[in-house]
């Protein structure tokens, strides 16, 4: 079967997936809607895809990729309601612009212009406003980006958490490739960009209620010069891009085996982790696959050139502690396998329920 024949198949079989209406049984949103789990697929295509199903959406990749006046652009956008604001390693202002960086680099397009819209709380201080927007006004100009558009809600005192920012973002794609989880094959190979977890520890951390101290910062950070190098590399090799961050690595692993039908084989002591992260992580109880990350990607590139791609990806200050932590497989299609440290093997599944408190 020829690729092209092969991609056909994958994304007329998710297309015919996704026709099945979802059934959302629960009457009220609840907090595991929005962890980035079972639970928001659930209500993604039982609300919003249902509602507003379209070519350019049904994909539901991390931005939409249309064609306007002989180019090809990219478009996300995103919201952001981290608390606290402010965490070691950034802030809720170069979150939202890293995050939607992130978004058009994974999808192959270079970064241009963001929009910025702000909802308020009554008695917000305004120096919060000022350090919030001066760190956003830095990490847009750490990526080459520039916020051109924007917006201002207040809300009475008491309906809101301090500040939530809405980010939106449009980028050039200047190559034919084209990336996406219909690419994904066996005997592919899948690589992350450095330690997972940093993000989600530090401001669970942060928050001051679990009385565990840590020497762990976010991760946040623009990862568009790291896809570039990595493509400058690879070229055509690299399959399919994702930033970890609702549900962590695990839950990109899911998509991804999910939406090819191919199996995903993770070797447990290749995925790196800060022995600091790990302990948190122990301590709560959590698997450090599924905890957020907001400067780390996930990268599937053809198995020839796995090598070729991690010395790109460790040339690059971001992703020097980059590892190839597992392969696609044939069987089990569908699944993520972990290969644990004890010679065993456990299935990796969807996020379930909101184990993490909210994080980004």
């Amino acid at each position: 079967m020829t690729e092209t024949a092969r991609e056909r198949q994958v994304l007329d079989r998710v297309d015919r997936a996704r026709q099945r209406k979802a059934r959302l049984r629960e009457e009220h949103v609840t907090m595991a809607h929005g962890a980035g789990g079972k639970a928001t697929q659930t209500l993604i295509e039982a609300v919003f895809l249902d509602a507003f199903r379209n070519p350019l959406l049904e994909p539901l990749e991390d931005a939409a990729v249309f064609g306007a006046g002989g180019a090809r652009l990219a478009f996300t956008t995103d919201s952001y309601v981290v608390s606290p604001l402010f965490f070691p390693g950034g802030d809720i202002g170069d979150l939202a612009v890293n995050g939607t960086v992130n978004d058009l680099s994974v999808c192959g397009a270079r970064p241009l212009h963001l929009s910025a819209a702000f909802v308020l709380e009554e008695g917000f201080p305004i120096e919060d406003l000022r350090r919030i927007s001066a760190s956003m006004a830095r990490a847009a100009a750490s990526a080459g980006v520039s916020i051109v558009t924007g917006d201002t809600k207040v809300v009475q005192r008491g309906k809101a958490d301090g500040c939530y920012v809405t980010t939106a973002g449009v980028g050039l794609l200047e190559h034919d490739a084209r990336l996406g989880v219909a690419h994904v094959r066996p005997g592919d190979a899948v690589l992350v960009s450095g330690p997972i977890g940093d993000h989600g520890v530090t401001v669970m951390l942060a928050r001051g209620e679990l009385g565990i101290e840590a020497d762990v910062t976010s991760d946040t950070a623009p990862l568009n010069g790291l896809v570039a190098v990595l493509r400058a590399a690879v070229g055509n090799g690299v399959r399919c891009l994702r930033d970890a961050t609702r549900g962590g690595v695990a839950t990109i692993l899911n998509e991804i085996a999910g939406a090819s039908g191919v199996a995903v084989v993770v070797e447990e002591d290749a995925v790196p982790v800060r022995p600091a992260v790990r302990g948190a992580c122990e301590l709560l109880g959590i698997d450090p696959l599924y905890v957020a990350c907001e400067g780390r990607m996930v990268a599937v590139v053809d198995g020839d050139a796995a090598e070729s791609a991690l010395a790109a990806l460790r040339s690059h200050p971001l992703g020097e502690g980059a590892a190839i932590i597992g392969r696609a497989g044939a069987d089990p299609p569908g699944l993520v396998l972990l290969k644990t440290a004890f010679g065993g093997t456990r299935i990796i599944d969807v996020l379930v329920g909101d184990p993490l408190p909210r994080i980004c």
